[in-house]
């Protein structure tokens, strides 16, 4: 007796349902990340900005008000919003005397690159304050940058002179370890805290080699240009 099997082909079934659905969740969500982009950019922009006034206020002892501008080989001229560079903030005090300028420097830290803004007097050309406006370091150790009293203290009159030509510090600065300072231009480390204590010092180094030599030659610039304004005391 034979025996016969009946076998079944699936149904093909048409990919295009499946494709058309996701596709259409891929848009609108597209759409609704766009959108709540376009919402929230006001509002965090307006935080950045008051973040950076608060620090520049930190750095720059005396300043009520602040300009940007960007500075390069071709000169200096006011910062447009949005615009990218070697963006520098000039601190004016009630009067509308300049009382110094704030920059920002960045390097790698122990966890991942340590940004902040440091503050610039030209009178005694050196680094009057030193603000971390953002970090990953380790809690309780290289985080200790930002608020440590004595490490915080070599930032009152750091020395940024620069040299006879003007085309270079006079000294690099640097950090050395704790209790080894000995010079106006080191940085005295933190105790167990020494590679993100080395970053600072590097950052500052960089930064101040960077944009000091082009900014001197514009001082008297900056003195002129004190906020008419609130408008352009914000920007």
């Amino acid at each position: 007796m034979s025996t016969y099997e009946i076998r079944h082909e699936p149904e093909k079934t048409s990919p295009w349902p499946l494709l058309l659905t996701l596709g259409g969740i891929a848009m609108v969500s597209g759409l609704l990340v766009v959108l709540a982009y376009q919402i929230t950019r006001p509002m965090i922009e307006a935080n950045q900005r008051a973040a950076v006034a608060r620090a520049i206020s930190q750095v720059i002892p005396g300043a009520v008000s602040h300009r940007a501008f960007i500075i390069d080989e071709s000169g200096l001229r006011p910062a447009e919003e949005g615009e990218r560079g070697d963006i520098i903030y000039a601190g004016y005090d009630e009067k509308g005397r300049l009382v110094g300028i704030a920059a920002r420097a960045s390097a790698q830290g122990y966890a991942d690159i340590i940004h902040m803004l440091y503050g610039y007097d030209p009178r005694c050309q050196c680094i009057r304050g030193l603000k971390v406006l953002k970090m990953a370091e380790t809690p309780g150790l290289g985080d200790r940058i930002k608020s440590d009293p004595a490490f915080l203290k070599n930032f009152q009159a750091l020395d940024a002179r620069l040299s006879a030509d003007g085309k270079d510090l006079e000294h690099r600065i640097v950090t050395v370890k704790h209790g080894k300072k000995r010079h106006p231009w080191e940085i005295d480390a933190i105790s167990g805290a020494t590679i993100s204590s080395r970053a600072v010092g590097r950052a500052l180094d960089a930064s101040a080699r960077r944009i000091l030599p082009l900014l001197m030659p514009h001082i008297g610039e900056l003195e002129r240009a004190a906020p008419r304004n609130s408008r352009e005391a914000k920007r």
